[in-house]
């Protein structure tokens, strides 16, 4: 991922600033010139570079180091400050309340990934406890409404549009009276102009017609520093703008894309950060940032965590807590621990864990995982119940059947054995790992 290339670049620099024996004038010009070159290299605007390498120095140099932290300390304070500030200082979050109907239109020029990202959104909201619908305003792109159904029928939000239409204003509002039960609305309309003030001009019409609680610009992450022209005209066009960056997982000019969209002051909401439909995260940029620095992000981990939450369901979890733990929970484990993502992108949300593991242990963990998968997929019902069954022949058999190794099929029985003694260790406390608020109160 480009964007780890720049977050591994900017952790790179921090960390001589550690190793530095004494933090003087020539460490800091020398850090100073690390972040250059690793923002330079993102395809950051050279003057927007000159000016957070300006503040950064200046402050690190002028400040007085506040009381109960070290010189170094501060040093790594300023930057993450400025950087923070760097890609838009605050986060301007979209509120949505479940009952309240709220209607949000995309726009973006063709190519920029505006229908995957209606499907985003959708699930995002979803999630969330909110009823979504889809709505296909694009009529004029072969095969829009199509992949707006195929992309919504995996996540169970429903569609609405007419491949045969040529009105997206009447499409939209036959769309809103469909869907007169959901919360939320989200309008994917046409992109097909490749000239910004095209663009702009049939949104405003659009949104005088439809009407919109949010008008929300999507923009390609790959185009580096053009975005800003895009950016510029949009957040001057409407007043009740929000942009959405997509891309940003495999682009060398991610670093250009967002910083050129934030020094137009135009809010960023949402950034795209993989091709599924649950990669997509709100834009908080201290949160980016840290991440970015390898310090971090233990609240999106979190959040993430919640959301792959398994939910055991009471005579389950007590049989668990009674020593029963089959195969079959233990895939479950595995499932939700899916959910949650690549491990890349949950250990860049571990403080220090992002840059310090060797990229083959990397590899090597979410293998395993995936092998041990479909190790216990290939397994029979009575084996996942009752391991003990599992003999040599049986062993073999799973092999061949899982396309591994018996020497992974034991790997994976070795594993089993040990989560199943740690949960015994819970047993005097009567409580797992995975249970949240919503077990009975004598089960925490």
């Amino acid at each position: 991922m480009a964007l780890e290339r720049l977050g591994s670049s900017l952790y790179e620099a921090l960390k001589k600033v550690f190793k530095a024996s004494v933090i003087d004038e020539a460490t800091v010009k020398e850090l100073v010139r690390d972040i250059q070159r690793a923002l330079l290299q993102a395809d950051v605007n050279v003057q927007l570079v000159l000016g957070i390498s300006k503040r950064i120095e200046e402050r690190a140099l002028k400040e007085n180091v506040p009381p109960g932290i070290s010189r170094r300390e501060h040093v790594i304070k300023v930057v993450y400050e400025e950087l923070t500030r760097f890609v838009g200082d605050k986060p301007v979050p979209l509120r949505m309340e479940p009952g309240k109907k709220k209607i949000i239109m995309l726009v973006g020029i063709q190519g920029s990934g505006k229908t995957t990202a209606a499907a985003k959104l959708a699930r995002y909201f979803q999630k969330r406890g909110l009823k979504p619908a889809l709505i296909c305003a694009d009529t004029y792109r072969p095969g829009a409404y199509a992949q707006l159904q195929q992309l919504a029928s995996r996540i169970n939000v429903p569609v609405y549009g007419d491949a045969k239409a040529k009105d997206p204003v009447k499409v939209v509002f036959e769309g809103l009276k469909h869907f007169s039960d959901k919360d939320l609305i989200i309008v994917d309309t046409a992109g097909r102009h490749k000239e910004e003030q095209e663009l702009i001009k049939e949104m405003k019409t659009l949104e005088a017609k439809i009407k919109p609680d949010e008008v929300m610009l999507v923009i390609d992450g790959t185009i580096g520093q053009q975005a800003l022209i895009q950016a510029k005209a949009f957040h001057e066009a409407t007043p009740i703008g929000a942009i959405l960056v997509t891309k940003l997982d495999g682009s060398a000019r991610g670093g250009g894309a967002l910083s050129a969209v934030a020094a137009t002051g135009a809010p960023i909401k949402f950034i795209g950060t993989g091709e599924k439909t649950e990669d997509i995260e709100p834009f908080v940029p201290s949160r980016f940032i840290g991440r970015l620095l390898g310090m971090g992000d233990l609240e999106t981990l979190l959040e993430k965590v919640r959301e792959a939450e398994i939910k055991v369901p009471e005579k389950k979890a007590k049989a668990i807590l009674s020593g029963k733990f089959t195969l079959t929970d233990m895939y479950e484990q595995f499932e939700a621990v899916k959910s949650m993502g690549p491990f890349r992108k949950i250990l860049s949300m571990l403080p220090g864990m992002s840059y310090n593991l060797p990229e083959d242990m990397l590899n090597t963990a979410e293998d395993r995982l995936e092998r041990w998968r479909v190790i216990i997929q290939s397994m029979r019902p009575e084996e996942k119940e009752n391991p003990k069954v599992l003999n040599a022949s049986r062993v073999r058999r799973i092999a061949r059947g899982s396309g591994t190794s018996e020497r992974d099929v034991k790997e994976l029985l070795k594993q089993y054995v040990m989560m199943r003694k740690m949960l015994k260790m819970f047993k005097r406390k009567k409580k797992l790992p995975f249970m949240g608020k919503g077990f009975p109160a004598e089960f925490r």
